[in-house]
């Protein structure tokens, strides 16, 4: 979500919450209102009627109130000398609504001469339910209202003001250590929004000269490394072919060269990985697996050959990703590697290709391997003497770089599955 809509969501919810504490509030205020406002008008009457009844005897014999608001009845002095005026709501029938509706009705008691009358005088009010009603439907639409002035307050003016933020963050999502860019800040009023770009702006430059450093570094120490390697074994080489040498002799040479060549892999594979954590392969395009796996089954056909085993690939859908075509390659050529290599002679390879899905599984005398410790650097095989144990770390790297998830199970046989 949005930061604009995350704080619209609260600000609505809060709303929500005060205006119906406030609709209470203010229903049971009006009422209170209401009534006072009635019982005044009940009063004035009563005192109306009661000087009405001094002047006009035959107001004093109002017994129902079919002609008017208000009855008269004469009540005995015992009854007189306990009553209290009281104020209630009540229904009556109301001829013209041809219905029960509300009235307010004020009971009291006066003396007129030597005989006390009990007075009742009724007024029409407000239906509550009806009060409700239209209270309710206010609320709604003043809350309906007010949503609609904070997302447009968010859009025209918060959106302004938050401009330097979300082009720093538009910027900070498509930038790439690796492709040397540039974050252009935007200056505010803001003195926050001005510390984040300066601190921004700090900390991209240190990154910058840390990686480029790094990558000066690891370039300069593989070509280091690679030359004397490389004059190393040729000039072994030279001697085991211009000199005459006894057999122990030979022996002892060959162990040097191989492990100069293997040290001349590990080198190799090192430099690799630091060129993909280094995010030094920007180059991206649609790469089809089915073809890479088929070309990859053909080069590799030799190696397969040699330990009789048979590599059998069966596809239920077209398998694309987008990334580095070399490292795609590489990818699936240190898993096609890794299974032929470590896979126990005579048996068969199998590759599944479905949708989003890759998976190689090959048979093998030992158990299975720690899963824990599996896509390891340094992690070799020891029945593989030219095992660098770098192919598998080298494999989980790439597939991390383009958020693809490489897992290892044992069901019998070693299965590497390749998926989004």
């Amino acid at each position: 979500m949005k930061l604009l809509n995350y704080t619209t969501s609260y600000f609505a919810a809060i709303l929500f919450l005060l205006l119906g504490i406030w609709a209470v509030i203010f229903y049971v205020e009006m009422l209170d209102e209401i009534y006072d406002s009635l019982d005044d008008g009940l009063g004035n009457q009563k005192t109306l009627i009661i000087n009405r009844a001094k002047n006009n005897p035959e107001n004093l014999k109002r017994l129902d109130f079919q002609d008017g608001s208000y009855t008269v009845r004469s009540i005995s002095n015992s009854q007189a000398i306990t009553f209290k005026d009281s104020y209630r709501d009540t229904l009556m029938y109301m001829h013209n609504e041809n219905d029960f509706e509300p009235v307010r009705l004020l009971e009291t008691v006066f003396k007129e001469g030597d005989k006390f009358y009990k007075l009742k005088i009724i007024t029409s009010m407000v239906e509550e339910d009806d009060l409700i009603e239209d209270l309710l439907f206010s609320l709604i639409l003043l809350y309906l209202g007010l949503i609609l002035s904070i997302v447009l307050l968010n859009n025209l003016i918060l959106k302004k003001i938050w401009n330097p933020f979300y082009s720093l963050l538009h910027q900070l999502k498509n930038f790439r250590l690796e492709k040397d860019q540039k974050i252009n800040t935007v200056s505010s009023n803001i003195d926050e929004f001005n510390l984040l770009n300066t601190r921004i702006e700090q900390m991209l430059d240190k990154s910058i000269s840390s990686y480029n450093s790094q990558k000066q570094f690891i370039e300069n120490a593989a070509h280091e490394l690679q030359t004397p390697l490389a004059i190393s074994i040729n000039k072994l080489e030279l001697l085991v072919e211009h000199e005459e040498l006894n057999e122990q002799q030979i022996e002892l040479v060959a162990s040097v060269l191989n492990n100069l060549e293997g040290l001349t892999r590990m080198n190799n594979s090192l430099l690799l990985l630091s060129k993909i954590e280094n995010q030094q392969f920007p180059d991206e395009q649609e790469i089809d697996f089915n073809d890479l796996i088929t070309n990859l089954k053909h080069d590799y056909k030799d190696l397969a050959g040699h330990k009789q085993m048979e590599i059998k690939i069966e596809s239920t859908s077209v398998l694309k990703y987008t990334m580095n075509k070399g490292l795609a390659r590489i990818l699936l050529s240190n898993l096609l590697k890794n299974a032929i290599i470590h896979g126990e002679k005579g048996t068969e390879i199998n590759v599944m290709i479905s949708v989003n899905s890759f998976r190689i599984s090959n048979s093998s005398k030992h158990g299975a391997l720690d899963t824990t410790r599996v896509f390891s650097r340094f992690q070799k095989n020891p029945g593989s003497k030219n095992s660098t144990g770098i192919g598998l770390a080298i494999a989980k790297t790439i597939a991390k770089k383009y958020q693809l998830q490489l897992d290892y199970t044992f069901t019998q046989e070693h299965n590497f599955h390749l998926y989004k």
